[in-house]
């Protein structure tokens, strides 16, 4: 089995040692799936042990330690072109006034959180640049004149609003109905219902995630892939629901085995209790284990 403690200790040093990386780069190093991954680097990223990147390598984030924001700038071409060239103006100004910029750069700078860090001076919107020690800064707004020296204060600045051009579409409609004597409606089977404990986990998977595939079920087990949302974006999960008074150990075990064997992580449902043991083995592989109770 897979030890959480160790695991995140592995993807903390190869982020020491790589610096900002990609989830699936990470999977290679420590020798595991990257459907595994996901959740161990959505708990490091919880307790703040490592830092995720606003900016996105084919839609995907990197993960870095702190410290590590200069690395970032390696990936820059990754930016949109309008973002990259904001990127790029502000790394040589060091510090820009959001009025003075066309609307494209004052959008752009807006997206890139990982380099562009806004602040308010005398109502005025401004950009200093991630790496500009805010002495440098001060030291600029301190050689112009008619500019109050305050503290710059950091500020969440709202993207100017982008009003959209109406598309105006024509439908075209056509009416083909017509009567064939050659064709007959085959009536359909009905399908045969399912039970009660089936249905009610069906309804409860599709109201909070998403079915991909069912697997089987009886009269008080459901088997399906589910997926969820994680940090990481969608992930598919193994689920198994259970209507059964006491959930053991072995009942997760099982599950988490048959789990492992694809690979992905479980997601346990039950109606009753989890026993003092499968409380522990849930606690223990909580990384790639979750369990939920339903009523």
């Amino acid at each position: 089995m897979i030890d959480p403690n160790e695991t995140h200790e592995r993807i903390i040093k190869v982020l020491n040692e790589k610096g900002p990386s990609l989830p699936i780069n990470i999977a290679k190093e420590v020798d595991m799936s990257s459907l595994f991954i996901a959740a161990f680097l959505s708990e490091l990223t919880d307790s703040k042990r490592i830092k995720v990147s606003n900016l996105k390598v084919g839609g995907t984030p990197l993960y870095f330690m702190e410290g590590q924001e200069e690395l970032l700038e390696n990936f820059h071409k990754y930016l949109h072109p309008k973002e990259t060239e904001a990127f790029l103006l502000l790394k040589e100004k060091k510090v820009l006034k959001d009025i003075n910029q066309e609307p494209a750069i004052r959008v752009a700078l807006r997206a890139i959180k990982d380099f562009a860090i806004g602040f308010r001076i005398n109502q005025d919107i401004y950009w200093r640049y991630m790496l500009a020690p805010e002495s440098e800064i001060r030291n600029l707004f301190s050689k112009t004149p008619n500019v109050n020296k305050k503290q710059e204060k950091k500020v969440i600045v709202p993207a100017p609003r982008l009003i959209p051009k109406k598309v105006v579409k024509s439908v075209q409609s056509a009416s083909n109905n017509f009567q064939n004597p050659l064709v007959t409606t085959i009536p359909t089977k009905k399908e045969k219902s399912k039970p009660e404990f089936v249905e009610k986990v069906i309804n409860f998977i599709n109201t909070h995630y998403k079915i991909i595939e069912e697997k089987d079920y009886k009269a008080k087990e459901y088997n399906c892939i589910t997926q969820i949302k994680s940090q990481l974006g969608p992930i598919n999960v193994l689920t198994l629901a259970k209507n059964k008074k006491s959930i053991t150990e072995t009942d997760l075990k099982k599950h988490l085995s048959n789990a492992q064997t694809i690979p992905l992580p479980g997601l346990f449902i039950y109606t009753g209790k989890l026993s003092k043991k499968a409380q522990e083995y849930e606690e223990k592989y909580f990384s790639i284990l979750k369990t939920v109770k339903i009523k």
